[in-house]
């Protein structure tokens, strides 16, 4: 309404003027009767009411009439000049207004087409607009396409026309001092063409897949290019090594004592302009080998993986001409592998120095991150020795193995080759430098420095090699094993400083506190030093898997093998049914300290970050459950799974043996209703303490003596963990027995039969004593059965009474402290309570 009134504002005023003209004067003719409103004629008569009225007072009425006209129509002049004022000021905006209403009304008839559910506009907006928006997209696609093209047929046209000046220049050795100026900016702008082709094709996959084709195509031309260039650079690169008199010549009438003189290093002899073509070389090599590395990256995907290379082409080159001069040699020592170790070792220390040195530096100019001259140099050293263990010797003793009449002795070699790997590689890591790597994220040290650098790289690739080693690692492990077992001291329990079998003093473990404090005999400390050492001979192999997998079939194997030795040994263990054999207890407290031991180490094996590591892959390869999801148990969860349930059941056997031979002792004691019925208890020389009325009972003397010296024999005998386990479990079976003994006896408690049981049982209590300070706690029922027993004639009726209503029987049995024993036991306890008249 306020914008209508705006665009209208000019009509609307010459409407006001047309309803409120000025009016004339007045006609001097009075209106008639008739003619006047009733607010007119009032008017009248309040000023006219005579004759005399009108002749006297008509002038005055009309001046007054006059003057009140007048006011008005000045008032009247001033509301239009005000009008026409704020009229000049609201039509300037009209146009602004009128825009804006035109937009929208644009946007509200588009609004209408999208919202309109037949017709035209909805089938332009359903059909017309999105076939529109996929036209411009193919335009742009397609424009996009072409100028990507168009680009790429650049680069590759430069990358040509570069390679074939480098071919036209190459005349003798690409990177010779002379006239190598040229050659060599030619072969660098080839490179970065080469690059700048990389970076366009990375985008194209990571934004563009579906030109799928167009990567093809300039992947097969660069293949081509790189067919031509790379031989020439790897070429070049041998020219300029033997030019400098590489591979050095090596001393071999002192190797075979061991006693190998310094090397003579040429890369160290380099001077002036033989340095600089080396420089440009390795340099180019290195460039080669990063493009490379960037394309098989792109082509299989792994864009955002860290990798971190301990391998270079260029330090490869400096070791295969070294390879085929040590191979003569090697094969000279294939009976004896430990002169081939030491050549190597021995080569690889006497150039590392240099190495580093001299290769650093170039490394660093062509901006390889996270490569190391000292590590590639190592890796390429133990990559040749692996390469010629596997091939010609490895090999062999696999073929022989799989004859039987030459197990025995294949199992010797391989042994005594996997001792010589395990000393080498310590050696070979004892040379790298860590400080080195010092700025490297911790998972890219681990991964670089575990990478490569171990001759055990052999069985990553060979799991058939990796099961026979398991095997007779296996093999051996058990026997070491058996040869502890023909020792019965192996078996015994140091209550004090360690065990009585002997042991060589240098091969102590740090587990021997561990193993004190529960009490194991050292035969358990064996089976983990052989089981831990198992695990140690794979722990510089490469992979993870192949790690695990030997670990699986031989550290874990060899324990499941001690287990069914102690599961054997506690077979062959008797007890009788009606006499205990402290022998047969403390052997089977052996057992348990063994087990209970062994899975205290297995659970801490578990915690290590590199098993954990193992764990993690295993799971993530074999073990995701129904949902996808890891399972990150423990790695030896099985094992230790198993050693508890064996605790377990041997635990409840001896608590079982204790509480059958209490009870055949102690059932003539529970029977015998005389004890407790008679009124004058039976006085007898046996009393337990000075400070009790009455002795303790004969028949049930044996029983306690027998119990006190099989908890003294468990206590000493038990690891403490297990020991507060029966003790507990004991003393609630014995609570059990004594109270639904007395009930199912039928004893008819005398006072003097109370007191007679009271003394009884505190002296049961006195053998449990040195194990907690208040032993009736864990006697409830007996500690119940006492305290209704001591209640007087009158509350013993007063609690039948309760209990005979049934309602609140059980609350009152809470009220005074039974809450262990069941309702028919207390009813009928207080039933066969007697007392005296």
């Amino acid at each position: 309404m306020v914008v209508r009134t705006r665009f209208q504002f000019t009509e609307d005023s010459e409407a006001v003027k047309m309803e409120h003209p000025v009016p004339p004067p007045p006609p001097p003719v009075l209106p008639k009767h008739t003619e006047l409103s009733p607010q007119q004629f009032a008017f009248l008569e309040e000023h006219f009411r005579t004759r005399e009225d009108v002749l006297v007072g008509a002038p005055h009425v009309s001046a007054a009439l006059n003057k009140r006209c007048a006011d008005l129509d000045a008032d009247l002049l001033h509301l239009q000049r005000y009008l026409s004022n704020r009229a000049v000021s609201w039509i300037s905006r009209s146009f602004a207004a009128r825009t804006s209403i035109h937009h929208l009304n644009l946007k509200l008839e588009n609004l209408s087409l999208r919202s309109a559910p037949h017709g035209i506009g909805s089938k332009v907006w359903r059909e017309e607009l999105p076939r529109l928006a996929k036209k411009v997209r193919q335009i742009e696609g397609i424009r996009n396409y072409v100028e990507t093209s168009l680009r790429l047929e650049a680069l590759v046209g430069d990358l040509e026309d570069a390679v074939f000046r480098v071919m036209n220049r190459h005349s003798g050795t690409l990177f010779s001092a002379k006239d190598s100026g040229p050659k060599q900016e030619k072969l660098l702008e080839a490179i970065k063409t080469m690059n700048d082709i990389e970076q366009v094709l990375i985008n194209i996959v990571k934004f563009q897949p579906q030109w799928c084709n167009l990567l093809k195509s300039v992947d097969t031309r660069v293949d081509k290019i790189l067919a031509v260039l790379r031989p020439l650079v790897f070429a070049d690169h041998r020219a300029v090594l033997a030019s400098l008199g590489w591979p050095p010549k090596l001393l071999t009438s002192k190797i075979e004592s061991i006693q190998i003189s310094g090397i003579p290093n040429p890369l160290g002899l380099m001077q002036g302009d033989k340095r600089e073509s080396y420089s440009h070389s390795f340099v180019a090599l290195c460039a080669l080998q990063h493009l490379q590395k960037q394309r098989e990256k792109r082509q299989l995907n792994l864009f955002g993986r860290k990798e971190y290379n301990m391998q270079l082409w260029a330090i490869d080159e400096l070791v295969s001409p070294i390879a085929s001069r040590m191979e003569y040699h090697f094969s000279k020592w294939d009976d004896q592998p430990e002169f081939i170790f030491a050549l190597v070792y021995k080569f690889t220390r006497d150039f590392i120095m240099g190495v580093d040195d001299l290769l650093q530096p170039l490394i660093d100019r062509a901006r390889l991150l996270s490569c190391s001259a000292k590590e590639a140099w190592l890796s390429a050293m133990i990559q040749m020795l692996s390469g010629y263990l596997a091939k010609n010797i490895f090999s062999g003793l696999a073929e022989r193995y799989r004859q039987k009449h030459m197990k025995s002795e294949v199992m010797i070699s391989w042994l005594h080759l996997i001792d010589l790997i395990v000393a080498f590689d310590k050696r070979m890591q004892s040379l790298l430098n860590l400080e080195t790597c010092l700025f490297l994220a911790e998972s890219e040290r681990f991964e670089g420095l575990s990478r490569g650098i171990s001759v055990l790289m052999i069985f990553c690739d060979r799991p058939d090699w990796l099961k026979i080693w398991a095997k007779i690692e296996l093999k051996v492990a058990c026997k070491k094993l058996k040869a502890e077992l023909k020792d019965e001291r192996a078996w015994i329990i140091d209550n004090k400083h360690g065990s009585a079998l002997h042991i060589n003093t240098n091969t102590e473990q740090y587990l021997l506190s561990t193993r004190e404090y529960h009490k194991a005999p050292s035969i358990a400390e064996s089976a983990l030093k052989i089981s831990w050492e198992l695990i140690e001979r794979c722990q510089t192999m490469p992979a993870t898997l192949p790690r695990l997998k030997f670990i699986r079939s031989a550290a874990v194997k060899f324990l499941w093998y001690f287990f069914e030795v102690l599961l054997l040994r506690f077979q062959r263990t008797e007890f009788p049914p009606d006499n205990s054999n402290d022998d047969a207890l403390i052997r089977l407290c052996g057992l348990i300290n063994a087990a209970r031991y062994v899975e205290s180490k297995l659970q801490e094996w578990s915690d290590d970050v590199e098993i954990l590591e193992m764990r993690i892959a295993e799971n993530d390869s074999n073990h995701r459950d129904k949902d996808g999801r890891i399972d990150n148990s423990c790695f030896f969860g099985e094992e230790i799974e198993n050693l508890s349930e064996l605790e377990t059941n041997w635990l409840m056997e001896i608590i079982a043996v204790i509480l059958r031979e209490f009870e055949y002792l102690s059932w003539e004691y529970v029977q015998n209703k005389d004890h407790f019925e008679q009124e004058q208890a039976a006085l007898t020389p046996v009393r337990l303490s000075a400070t009790m009325d009455l002795p303790l009972s004969n028949d049930f003397v044996e029983a306690l003596d027998v119990l006190r010296s099989q908890l003294h024999v468990l206590k000493t005998s038990l690891n403490p963990r297990d020991f507060l386990d029966l003790w507990r479990s004991v003393a609630d079976g014995i609570d059990h027995f004594v109270s639904c003994s007395s009930l199912t006896s039928e004893i008819q408690f005398s006072d003097c039969g109370v007191s007679q049981f009271e003394t009884d049982m505190q002296a049961l209590l006195c053998i449990f004593q040195p194990f907690c300070a208040r032993p009736q706690a864990f006697f409830p029922c007996i500690k119940e059965t006492l305290k209704l027993l001591n209640m007087n004639k009158d509350e013993v009726r007063h609690l039948q009474v309760v209990l005979s209503t049934g309602e609140n029987g059980m609350k009152c049995l809470h009220v005074h402290g039974i809450s262990h024993l069941p309702f028919d036991q207390v009813d009928k306890l207080l039933r066969n309570r007697k007392f005296g008249t």
